[in-house]
């Protein structure tokens, strides 16, 4: 496996359900592309910034990506919507889910892995 290194992203009080996300960047395909961090439900999500329907960044605001409800992830673009927790397209003009990064949360901060290859979901 490659190295495994938890990089810092952010303190865990800095991510509110169905709030402001917090932006990251990653390595994907050899490329830098942007990420994003949210809380939903208690717990914490990450995802690549891009719509499965066409590869552009999804937040209508600055670090917005929530509807109004708080209750899916949704593309400004083009009205994707994508379920929180799993990052399946629940609606809208999509192929397929977001693309997933694994997170995990401890003594106040949020980590992100670097060992973990980001795959976009099926479902």
């Amino acid at each position: 496996m490659a190295d495994d290194r938890l990089v810092p992203l952010c303190n865990s009080t800095d991510l509110a359900d169905s709030g402001l996300a917090v932006p990251f960047d990653v390595m994907y395909a050899g490329k830098t592309c942007r990420a994003f961090a949210v809380r939903f439900e208690g717990r914490v999500q990450a995802y690549l910034n891009r719509c499965t329907h066409v590869a552009m960044e999804m937040d209508f605001q600055p670090d917005r990506f929530f509807d109004t409800e708080g209750r899916w992830l949704m593309c400004a673009t083009h009205g994707a919507t994508y379920a929180p927790d799993t990052g399946e397209c629940v609606g809208g003009p999509c192929r397929g889910g977001l693309v997933k990064i694994t997170l995990s949360e401890s003594y106040g901060v949020v980590h992100w892995h670097t060992a973990y290859n980001l795959k976009p979901l099926e479902f």
